[in-house]
């Protein structure tokens, strides 16, 4: 995940806590035993928005990650290379396998891992 990413899930996330702390969404809290109950932490609010489309629509984050197929490295492949190389399969392992894109707010980032 890249730096624009992690910040677009922190402004999620901070939105998140703000609504909590505010009593506005109780029900997303945590009950760790007596007398004790806490927000999701930042991961937990992650993975609930890549798991739970609701969750993910009523946050307004929402975090896609996929695999990408052969064609598609091998695409991303040449475009690295702009015609520098020839191809030679186990080029492909220094090549991304994984789209991530995150949308919040209206503001979709994608990066490759």
């Amino acid at each position: 995940m890249n730096k624009e990413q992690q910040e677009l899930l922190n402004k999620a996330y901070k939105n998140f806590k703000e609504q909590i702390e505010h009593g506005l969404n109780s029900m997303f809290l945590v009950n760790d035993g007596p007398n004790k109950i806490t927000p999701l932490t930042q991961e937990e609010f992650i993975n609930k928005c890549k798991t739970d489309s609701e969750f993910s629509e009523k946050w307004g984050l929402q975090i896609e990650e996929r695999e990408l197929s052969g064609e598609e490295r091998f695409k991303l492949w040449q475009n690295e290379q702009d015609g520098r190389t020839a191809f030679i399969p186990e080029l492909l392992d220094s090549v991304p396998t994984k789209l991530i894109t995150i949308t919040y707010n209206d503001k979709t980032i994608e990066s490759y891992e």
